[in-house]
């Protein structure tokens, strides 16, 4: 790859990172996606063409060559929504390269999005989470030698379930972020939108317990920070480490090797939608920037409710 599409590259990462608030595995995703493109058309192309990308990124490459590329990777069977999101990747990058005179024109914009069958979450009932909670409680996956992890660990699971937040929002965190008396807390979601979201008894009940031993870790370790969830070292945790706690737990409390943290996110609007809370109500907890995507909780409950129906219904 040509050292002028590396820095466009490099500019346009930097330009999500800081402006977009973009989660470092978004990050790398789109880094991947693009350079793994432009590679594919430098050892396709003549060394006319390959120089042609040292300059003006949408003369060197136009939507044929897009379009071409995405038939390489039918070809190669990847799944729909792979191949959406290396489309996607292109077009944020072309549109940010028009906007800063790295590029005239966006070719990717012309290419079609490739359908995606309509695949609906797995959703937890609510008996099923609050068994794993409870659960959680009593297994401390941390262990009884460090309890401050224990007890972050019961923080975690209570409020991923408890506000809906994505794994992201939930360790960009701070402690001043969270009001205790009020039980709302500051979340930055993506494009750095906040938004204030409220949190319950349980999750108090266990932010309660956390915070003097965070306090206590953190002397141990001499280190400050503001972030509210901290490793044993007093580093803020990341969104990985999140993920592999999550599956610990559901490993030893479920046996379900599949559980991830959005899962819990998932179940927060399934379970509000299902008591009646309204839709454009939880686009607004979720931070959902359009209401279509937060219809897709309504096509998950009518699925439960036709199950119940074909159990229950002596006429079903």
């Amino acid at each position: 790859m040509n050292r002028g599409v590396h820095q466009a590259i490099e500019q346009f990462l930097e330009h999500l990172r800081a402006e977009r608030n973009y989660s470092p595995h978004t990050l790398r995703s789109y880094r991947g996606d693009l350079e793994t493109f432009f590679e594919h058309v430098a050892r396709a192309g003549s060394s006319r063409k390959r120089a042609a990308l040292e300059g003006d990124f949408s003369a060197a490459i136009n939507y044929l060559k897009i379009r071409d590329y995405m038939a390489m990777l039918y070809a190669e069977r990847r799944k729909a929504a792979t191949i959406a999101r290396k489309l996607a990747a292109l077009r944020s990058f072309y549109r940010y390269c028009c906007r800063e005179g790295l590029a005239k024109e966006n070719p990717a914009k012309l290419v079609s999005t490739p359908r995606q069958p309509q695949r609906l979450p797995d959703v937890l009932t609510p008996e099923e989470m609050n068994q794993l909670l409870d659960a959680a409680i009593h297994t401390p996956e941390a262990g009884p030698q460090i309890p401050a992890l224990a007890a972050r660990d019961r923080l975690i699971l209570e409020v991923l379930y408890g506000t809906g937040l994505r794994v992201s929002e939930l360790t960009g965190l701070n402690l001043a972020d969270v009001d205790t008396k009020e039980l709302l807390l500051l979340a930055r979601g993506k494009g750095k939108k906040e938004r204030v979201v409220p949190f319950g008894r349980k999750a108090l009940a266990a932010w309660e317990i956390y915070l003097p031993l965070r306090a206590e870790l953190l002397e141990k370790a001499a280190v400050e920070t503001d972030a509210l969830l901290i490793n044993a070292r007093g580093n803020r945790l990341t969104t990985r480490s999140v993920g592999r706690l999550v599956k610990q737990y559901a490993i030893r409390l479920r046996g379900d090797t599949t559980l991830h943290p959005h899962a819990f996110r998932h179940a927060f609007a399934t379970h509000l939608l299902s008591e009646g809370a309204d839709l454009r109500a939880i686009q607004e907890l979720l931070g959902h920037s359009s209401l279509s995507t937060t219809q897709k909780y309504t096509r998950v409950s009518i699925r439960q409710l036709m199950e119940v129906y074909d159990k229950a219904h002596p006429r079903a």
